[in-house]
């Protein structure tokens, strides 16, 4: 179902390449049906919250009509920005809308690329927007293109192979079972994460952005434990922060 998507290299001012999936018009499909359904199930119960006060009467009815119609555009503005570029088919696919640059979506972005759906749906059921996609080479409709958005898939990730990452070379932290005890507990999980990403990433990273990112890296975990210098001395940045990786992911 996720099988015509396309690779998508975006750059950061700082030189970095992030490899980006963009999203299929199949996959895209798929998650607007679940979002459809999301928001007929939504629209049901406010049909059904409404027939319990249906002495009201026509002001009950021109409430169920704009809530209706607020439901529609109001769904897939709150979702995505609320979720970060997801609606609930979106997230149960893997897909997410991001800035075409790479940059943080903003609000009007999201907006902007909703808002636009009634031209994506004409003349019925996104016929102009499935055929802008396909035709885009990044499988942008309409909206997207005026927003400078785009929807990418982001897979499963699996499991870093650490024994590709951290080979069996020698760890000088690791002379200080105390240390690297404090380091395990003084450093948070996204922070290892971001400097085990960052190792899994290294090639695709700019030598000179590289040698940069080690060193605030290197510079942020050594607030947290400092090693004696003759543990130190001799390794660069980047080697630093293969050090602690190793212990925080293999500490044993």
């Amino acid at each position: 179902m996720i099988a015509r998507e396309s690779k998508l290299v975006v750059r950061t001012p700082e030189g970095i390449s992030f490899p980006l999936l963009l999203a299929s018009p199949i996959s895209r499909f798929l998650a607007l049906i679940i979002d459809i359904v999301v928001i007929a199930v939504l629209s049901a119960l406010i049909s059904w919250l409404a027939n319990i006060v249906a002495f009201l009467g026509d002001i009950v009815f021109a409430f169920t009509m704009i809530a209706g119609f607020a439901l529609t555009i109001g769904y897939p503005i709150a979702m995505e920005w609320y979720l970060r570029g997801q609606t609930v088919g979106k997230k149960m696919l893997r897909l997410r809308v991001m800035d075409e640059q790479g940059l943080r979506l903003q609000f009007s972005q999201v907006v902007m690329r909703n808002l636009l759906r009634f031209i994506d749906c004409l003349p019925g059921f996104y016929l102009v927007g499935g055929l802008a996609a396909v035709l885009s080479p990044k499988s942008q409709r309409l909206g997207d293109i005026a927003a400078n958005t785009i929807v990418v898939y982001h897979p499963k990730i699996e499991e870093p192979n650490l024994d590709q990452i951290l080979p069996g070379k020698y760890n000088s932290f690791r002379e200080y079972p105390h240390l690297a005890a404090r380091l395990r507990q003084n450093i948070g999980p996204r922070t290892a994460a971001t400097a085990l990403e960052a190792l899994t990433r290294r090639d695709t990273i700019d030598s000179d952005a590289r040698l940069e990112l080690f060193e605030k890296i290197k510079e942020h975990m050594e607030t947290a434990v400092r090693f004696p210098p003759e543990a130190t001395d001799g390794i660069s940045a980047e080697q630093y922060v293969r050090n602690v990786v190793d212990i925080l992911f293999r500490p044993h």
